[in-house]
C-alpha cells in the first residue's frame, strides 16, 4: 500500500506541474474560499488530472465526495493519494464490477451535496430516479461529456429536469481541445498499451465524425493509416469527405477493417451484422462514454470461446473460425487500457469545471430547470491564462477597430 500511495503522490504532483491554468484558477480559490460550506459530490474518471480538480475544489472550501463515473477508469494509486495524503473522500476502484459501481455513486448521494459534477448523467440520473430524496438539497450541476448533455436536454425537455445544468462539453475551451485532440491522441495511447500493434499500413475505421471522432482520424491519419469514417449525418459525413477520408456504410467498411474505433454516444454502433461479417483479426474499440456502441451480447452469441489474451484484450473466437479482438470490454478504451486525455488538455477542461461550478454556486437561485451554455467570459478567462502559460501573446483590436466592427455606418 505504501508504494501505491507514493505512486499515486507522484502521479499528482506530476500533473500538477502541467495543469498551469487550473493551478492560477486554485491560487485565487484558496484566497477567496469561493465554495465554502458546498457539499460537492462528483462523478468523474478517477485518475491524477480528476485528483487535481478535486483538490482544487477542496482548496476553495468545499466538501468533496468523489466516485467514478466508469468501472474501469479508476487509477488505483491516485485514488488512495488523495484519500490518504489529501484526506479526500474517494469511493472508487479498477475494474469494478456494476453493483460496486451503482453503490460508489449512492455513497456519493448519501453527502446529500448542494452541487454535483457529473459525466454521463449517470449521478444525476440517479437523483431523479432511485434516490429522489437527495433532490431538495440540489442547487445545480455541471455535466462533461456530450453523452451525459444529450440525456439532461432529453430530461429538460420532458420537464423532469429539477435544477440547473451547466453544460461544461460544450464550451469552447472544453469541445474544441479535450474532445479533438485530447481524445485524438488518448484512444491511441490506449490503443498501443491494450495491443502493442502497428497503427501505420492498417485500415481504420472511425465510426462518428463529431469532434471526438475528427481527433481519432486525424491521428490516425498521421499515423500512416488508411482511415474510413462512418456517419448517419449527411453535412458530417461530407466533412469527412473533403477532409481527405473514405466514407462508407459500417457494413461495408468493417469487410476491410483492422481495427474500428466506435465514437458517437449512441447504442448499437457493431452489432450481429457486422460481426457476421468482420474481417478476421480486426480489433474493435470504444472511445463513446458508455459500453453499449459495441453490442457484446452479440458478439458473445457469434463466437464459441472468449479468451483473455493480454490484460486489456478478449479474443472472441467465431464458429467459422474467425478471430475478432475487443478492447476492454467495449468500455472507454483511452482509460480503461490508457492514463486518459493529456494533463495539458485536461487543464484547460477542469479549469472549465472549477469556474462552471463557482459560477453555479453563484447563480443558481436564478435559474430554472434547464441545461445552460457556460458563459463566453469564463472561455475567454481561461484561454488568456493558458496563453500566458504557453508564453504566446497576441494582438488587440485598436478603439478605432472595435468601433468599426461593431458599427453598421462605416463601409469598406
Amino acid at each position: 500500500m505504501e508504494d501505491l500511495l507514493k505512486q499515486g503522490s507522484l502521479k499528482l504532483h506530476w500533473v500538477e506541474n502541467h495543469m498551469p491554468v487550473l493551478q492560477e484558477i486554485r491560487k485565487n480559490f484558496i484566497k477567496e474560499q469561493p465554495l465554502a460550506g458546498f457539499k460537492i459530490g462528483m462523478a468523474l474518471h478517477t485518475e491524477a488530472k480528476t485528483g487535481m480538480l478535486a483538490i482544487t475544489l477542496a482548496d476553495a472550501g468545499a466538501n468533496i465526495r468523489l466516485a467514478s463515473c466508469n468501472p474501469l477508469s479508476t487509477d488505483d494509486s491516485v485514488a488512495h493519494a488523495l484519500r490518504d495524503e489529501y484526506g479526500l473522500d474517494v469511493y472508487a476502484k479498477k475494474w469494478e464490477t456494476q453493483d460496486e459501481y451503482y453503490a460508489n455513486l449512492n455513497t456519493v448521494l448519501n453527502m446529500n451535496p448542494d452541487l454535483i459534477i457529473d459525466d454521463g448523467a449517470d449521478l444525476i440520473t440517479m437523483a431523479h430516479t432511485t434516490r429522489r430524496e437527495v433532490l431538495p438539497n440540489i442547487k445545480a450541476a455541471n455535466e462533461e461529456t456530450t453523452t451525459g448533455v444529450t440525456r439532461l436536454k432529453a430530461m429538460a425537455a420532458d420537464g423532469t429536469l429539477s435544477f440547473p445544468v451547466l453544460d461544461v462539453n460544450d464550451a469552447k475551451m472544453k469541445f474544441l481541445f479535450d474532445n479533438r485532440y485530447g481524445t485524438g491522441q488518448s484512444a491511441f495511447d490506449g490503443w498501443m498499451n491494450a495491443t502493442n500493434l502497428l497503427v501505420a499500413g492498417k485500415t481504420v475505421v472511425v465510426a462518428g465524425y463529431g469532434w471526438c471522432g475528427k481527433g481519432i482520424a486525424m491521428r490516425a491519419k498521421g499515423f500512416g493509416a488508411c482511415v474510413i469514417v462512418t456517419e448517419v449525418d449527411p453535412v458530417k459525413a461530407i466533412e469527412a469527405k473533403m477532409d481527405g477520408f473514405q466514407v462508407m456504410r459500417m457494413i461495408d467498411a468493417v469487410k476491410v477493417a483492422d481495427m474500428v474505433f466506435t465514437v458517437t454516444g449512441c447504442k448499437d454502433i457493431l452489432t450481429l451484422e457486422h460481426f457476421q461479417v468482420m474481417k478476421d483479426g480486426c480489433v474493435v474499440g470504444n472511445v463513446g462514454h458508455f459500453d453499449n456502441e459495441i453490442n457484446k451480447e452479440h458478439l458473445y452469441a457469434l463466437s464459441e470461446s472468449c479468451t483473455r489474451v493480454r490484460e486489456f484484450i478478449d479474443e472472441y473466437k467465431m464458429k467459422d473460425g474467425r478471430r475478432i479482438y475487443l478492447i476492454g470490454e467495449g468500455r472507454l478504451m483511452n482509460l480503461a487500457a490508457g492514463q486518459g486525455h493529456p494533463a495539458e488538455i485536461m487543464d484547460m477542461s477542469f479549469a472549465t469545471q472549477a469556474l462552471g461550478i463557482e459560477y453555479m454556486s453563484k447563480n443558481y437561485k436564478d435559474m430554472s430547470p434547464q441545461v445552460y451554455r457556460v458563459p463566453e467570459d469564463i472561455d475567454s478567462r481561461i484561454a488568456s491564462i493558458k496563453l500566458e502559460s504557453m508564453g504566446v501573446l497576441i494582438d488587440k483590436l485598436s478603439d478605432d477597430q472595435v468601433r468599426y466592427t461593431t458599427g453598421w455606418k462605416e463601409g469598406t
